[in-house]
């Protein structure tokens, strides 16, 4: 079943309206969506390695312009937008942790947040609600989301077809270690 589901996904990955569904993900993933579009990018740039630097551009412009909703959310739409999504997800613990550490180590957060597989909604409703510098918050997201995503098109741009095969022979592993990745997300972010 594994096996069937990485071949459709594959196989979507490369149909003409990919980039958009991509960048939609990527947006909606930075302010409300629980799945992060890396589900939608590694296979994209597997299924297509010349594309890599463009599937990249797509999720980080995606993913900041999420991430200046979330924080609108945040500013403006806290008691009535965001805190209904953070109860929803029961984020309500990670976010007052999130919004006390915002006072003093607010770029480091979102520096070092961005970067993890954990939900980045958790950082720009945070930061909204903390009133965050808008510009800077825009700027690191920039910069670490934009990291993220071009490591990632990076090793599959280099290593497209090895790292496909490599996946191919060892799917079950990979899906293994990924989800101890994301539960290792949630409880780094529900003991942070």
């Amino acid at each position: 079943m594994l096996r069937r589901s990485y071949h459709k996904v594959t196989e979507l990955a490369a149909r003409p309206s990919a980039p958009a569904w991509l960048f939609f993900t990527a947006m909606a993933e930075a302010c409300v969506f629980p799945i992060p579009p890396d589900v939608l990018l590694l296979p994209m740039a597997l299924a297509q390695p010349r594309r890599a630097w463009r599937f990249a551009i797509i999720t980080t412009i995606g993913s900041v312009l999420g991430g200046a909703i979330g924080y609108a959310m945040g500013y403006a739409l806290f008691d009535k937008l965001a805190q209904p999504i953070l109860n929803f997800y029961h984020y309500e613990h990670a976010f007052q942790t999130f919004q006390a550490g915002f006072a003093r180590y607010g770029a480091m957060i979102i520096l070092v947040k961005g970067l993890l597989p954990i939900p980045y909604k958790i950082v720009t409703i945070a930061a909204g609600a903390a009133a965050f510098n808008f510009w800077q918050f825009i700027g690191l997201s920039i910069l670490t989301r934009g990291a993220r995503f071009f490591l990632e098109a990076a090793l599959l741009r280099f290593f497209g077809e090895p790292a496909r095969a490599f996946i191919e022979k060892r799917l079950g592993l990979i899906a293994t270690s990924i989800g101890l990745l994301v539960i290792a997300g949630f409880v780094l972010l529900k003991f942070a």
